[in-house]
């Protein structure tokens, strides 16, 4: 089959992914499915990847490459392990990108990102940057008639991501309240989304594109903030004093250092993205009782609920198509910021 494989990871990203012939997957237990892939989402964590960020999580021996990245799947059931019972060939499904066992207390809790025993297609073992993909029968969840697998692969990870957060942040914004969603790009213009149909709280979208921008007011923001030097004090201004909750799909490059800074009193600070360090005064965080909280990617019952929202034309993606032999350029231009939303790999 064709795919792309990394050979040597690079802190300045200045290597190219290799598209070759490899070997097909095979199934070696009754779970497993093999997945004939429809599109693939590109992934901030990819970007991190090439750059040895994951380094010392998913390759401490320095044994793994060359590997195939791609952890944001969907396509078509092309094969299943005599045990499969809830796909068939030629089903179209949406990958939860975790292999999760199923025994675990995390699993056994409904949580399956914290799966003792998972397995994580993409991160640490081959992905859908290639024509097929190995992965298991808990993860994959069909999809509607009416959605094809182009439209919602990074809604495998980048769209539960948003969509958990979402919900957590829905609990406590009260109608009238003000969230900040922070990097509307891939992620944020989800969210955005979901918040829409989960509360009636007041949006108010930050980023330096002018297309991310243009694409919150197309989405219904309240307000649209350039994330320029005086962010801090717009927010300040727009929320009467700091915003209820702060959603920071940035966490990086001194954005981490502002969400926090924006709350009001009682507020909670929900960091999504990450490679930055928050420093907090504790003393702030005691006399404005303000949150921060972590939120990872969601489960597999979240996914489920999201794909339903989509089926239903309420949550949808932008994103740039390219082919698996472009699959450099699409790189590329993501680390450019080329485009708004999400880029798709079509093998």
């Amino acid at each position: 089959m064709k795919a792309a494989q990394l050979y040597k990871y690079d802190q300045e990203m200045n290597v190219d992914l290799v598209v070759e012939t490899v070997p097909e997957p095979t199934i070696n237990a009754a779970d497993e499915v093999i997945v004939r892939v429809g599109a693939a989402g590109l992934c901030r964590t990819d970007l991190h990847i090439i750059e040895g960020v994951w380094r010392s999580a998913m390759d401490p021996e320095n044994s793994l490459l060359p590997y195939i990245m791609g952890h944001e799947n969907a396509g078509w059931v092309e094969a299943v392990g005599n045990g499969v019972k809830s796909v068939k060939p030629g089903d179209a499904v949406i990958c939860h990108p975790l292999r999760s066992c199923g025994v675990c207390s995390g699993c056994r809790r409904g949580e399956d990102m914290y799966c003792d025993n998972a397995l994580f297609p993409g991160l640490g073992l081959n992905g859908g940057f290639a024509e097929y993909l190995l992965t298991n029968e808990r993860a994959l969840i069909k999809l509607n008639e009416n959605v094809v697998p182009l439209d919602v692969a990074p809604m495998a990870d980048a769209g539960i991501t948003a969509y958990r957060v979402a919900k957590r942040a829905a609990r406590i914004l009260d109608p009238g309240s003000y969230c900040v969603v922070l990097g509307v790009g891939g992620l944020g213009h989800i969210a955005m989304q979901c918040l829409r149909e989960l509360c009636s709280t007041r949006i108010i979208a930050v980023d330096s594109s002018p297309g991310a921008r243009d694409l919150a007011k197309e989405l219904g923001a309240y307000r649209v903030v350039d994330s320029g030097p005086n962010v801090l004090e717009e927010v300040k201004e727009l929320t009467g004093g700091g915003a209820h909750a702060v959603i920071d799909f940035v966490a990086e490059l001194g954005a981490e250092q502002l969400c926090w800074q924006m709350l009001r009193r009682g507020g909670t600070h929900f960091v999504v993205g990450y490679g930055g360090k928050i420093e907090v005064p504790t003393v702030h965080m005691i006399m404005n009782e303000i949150s921060i909280a972590g939120s990872l990617v969601g489960n597999y019952l979240e996914l489920v609920e999201l794909m339903e929202l989509n089926a239903q034309g309420r949550v949808n993606m932008s994103f740039r198509e390219y082919s698996l032999d472009n699959i450099n350029t699409a790189l590329t231009d993501f680390k450019n910021r080329s485009f708004v939303g999400r880029g798709v790999i079509v093998p």
